[in-house]
């Protein structure tokens, strides 16, 4: 979009869209599927109390897959827009920093070691892994003298993804779960069920919360370390608090839907295209637009992973 042009948009123009955009997404996701259903009856089942099969399917089937989509969406994307900003770097995203991998390990090893876990446990494990995986890719990339450049955290993250990937595939051969591993980190919503949800969306959402709380510190911080400094910023302070919301954000999506982490170096960038660079605006923005890119119809697209039941 042209620069001038897109200064001269007021971002509530945008914003609407998104809005407008995320509803279509949602109304197509739940209208669209396996079953025969219309908009009709998505209708009767969001705002009625009448009981049939099809209700009872767009209630208890899509409508925890639709609202699991529309938290994981955003909250990959505002990780991979915090994760760039933070970098500076355009290629930095969830999976590409460990954080994913990370997640994924310690998963396995949950999976192995805990198999009666519950969610709460599961979730706090992929926690976890993501802030092992984070660190071991921001550890690497400063021990040479002068810091972190972008270039050495894409190899450190890399080289980190990689081995922890093998971790959690040689726990999974050495346990026998290679199977149940695989289904569960391969991505995707079959089996959500609200109990995931009520344990797990109350994280993504106040790691969103802070995140915004935070967009004008970020915006400054993407600038230059130099100018964060000279404009007083603690920079220290706010990159500890930005790493533990990615942590939040990224354990909380592995831990409901497995990897879908490519939305989180997408979507930021096609942001930034319409909004500029403010993390104000970035950061809603690609809210909305990464809840948007995962919800169209996912039903009739067939399974993605078949989720084992756990308690």
């Amino acid at each position: 979009m042209n620069k001038e042009l897109r200064h001269s948009i007021p971002f509530a123009i945008p914003l609407a869209a998104g809005f407008l955009l995320l509803a279509a997404a949602f109304a197509a996701a739940m209208a669209f599927g396996a079953a025969d259903t219309s908009l009709r009856d998505v209708w009767l089942a969001l705002t009625s109390s009448a009981h049939s099969e099809t209700l009872s399917v767009i209630r208890e089937i899509r409508l925890p897959r639709e609202t699991a989509t529309l938290f994981v969406g955003a909250a990959l994307a505002v990780s991979g827009s915090i994760m760039q900003g933070m970098t500076r770097n355009p290629l930095a995203d969830p999976g590409l920093l460990g954080l994913t991998a990370g997640a994924n390990a310690a998963l396995a090893a949950v999976l192995a070691w805990m198999p009666k876990a519950g969610y709460f446990a599961i979730m706090a494990a992929c926690f976890a892994g993501a802030a092992v995986g984070a660190l071991l890719v921001f550890g690497i990339g400063s021990i040479k003298k002068g810091g972190f450049s972008p270039l050495r955290i894409v190899l450190a993250g890399a080289a980190v993804s990689a081995f922890l990937y093998a971790v959690s595939e040689g726990i999974g051969l050495r346990y026998k779960i290679s199977k149940d591993v695989s289904m569960w980190t391969a991505g995707g919503l079959i089996g959500t069920s609200w109990e995931e949800l009520q344990t797990i969306v109350p994280f993504i959402t106040i790691g969103m919360a802070i995140a915004l709380l935070y967009s004008k510190q970020l915006t400054i911080l993407s600038l230059s370390e130099e100018v964060a400094v000279g404009l007083g910023q603690k920079t220290a302070r706010i990159k500890t608090v930005l790493f533990f919301v990615i942590i939040l954000l990224v354990g909380a999506s592995v831990a409901l839907v497995g990897n879908l982490t490519f939305v989180g170096l997408m979507v930021p960038h096609l942001v930034r295209a319409v909004v500029g660079t403010d993390y104000r605006f970035i950061l809603p923005m690609s809210a909305l637009a990464g809840a948007s890119s995962c919800s169209w119809p996912i039903h009739s697209a067939g399974p993605f992973r078949l989720r084992m039941k756990r308690p």
